[in-house]
């Protein structure tokens, strides 16, 4: 394999898809001196105003200055090294659009940032919203079209509990990597909270997964 540049890059569609299952490890790769990058594919135009803003322009601005804060706290933006890449292919509609830029945006960040691992969503896109399970197929075919030999260890977010829905349930991948994240739970609050405009995001998360919080579980391919 090629010498890694990057210890883990993250691939997601959505700002704030970075933090609730991998801030708390993204912190700790940071804080021992490793490098890390994210790459966002939208600006979450077409999420949720809460009524905190009118209409999708402001929303993207918004968002824009959430995941600025929120990567502030992780470290991602404050330690050099590190970095962060936003697209702005069309939230909500990622499904729609072709398919051959997603994967060539996924293999180039690959291919440039050299990463040991790759994490995104897995085939179900874990909560089957349609951006993620774009990204999803986006990420494992610029994947498959690396040289086996300079292909990163490839990650999905995972969690232990299977999806109630029977479609997604069918497609769920159970945690083959727990990773205890509780040393950095503080910061990991305070990174979920900047999210501000995701608010019910973020309470359906923690009702559901109380767990991931502190535990941040991951299914890796095999190799």
């Amino acid at each position: 394999m090629t010498t890694p540049g990057l210890k883990l890059l993250l691939i997601v569609p959505h700002p704030d898809d970075e933090v609730y299952g991998a801030a708390g490890t993204l912190m700790e790769y940071i804080a021992a001196g490793e490098s890390c990058g994210l790459v966002t594919l939208t600006r979450g135009e077409a999420g949720r105003t809460l009524g905190l803003c009118d209409g999708p322009d402001e929303l993207m601005r918004m968002r824009e200055v959430e995941l600025a804060a929120c990567l502030e706290v992780i470290g991602l933006t404050t330690t050099p090294g590190n970095v962060h890449e936003q697209h702005q292919f069309p939230d909500k509609y990622l499904k729609d659009h072709p398919f051959e830029e997603l994967v060539e945006t996924a293999r180039g960040a690959m291919e440039r940032l050299r990463p040991e691992t790759v994490l995104t969503f897995p085939p179900n896109g874990s909560n089957g919203h349609p951006d993620h399970v774009a990204t999803h197929r986006a990420v494992k075919a610029a994947w498959d079209r690396l040289p086996p030999v300079e292909r990163p260890v490839l990650w999905y977010y995972a969690s232990a509990t299977p999806p109630e829905n029977e479609q997604l349930r069918a497609e769920w991948l159970p945690p083959n990597i727990e990773r205890d994240v509780s040393a950095f739970v503080t910061r990991k609050l305070q990174a979920i909270a900047c999210h501000r405009s995701q608010a019910l995001s973020t309470v359906d998360f923690i009702r559901k997964y109380p767990e991931r919080i502190t535990s941040e579980t991951f299914y890796q391919l095999p190799s």
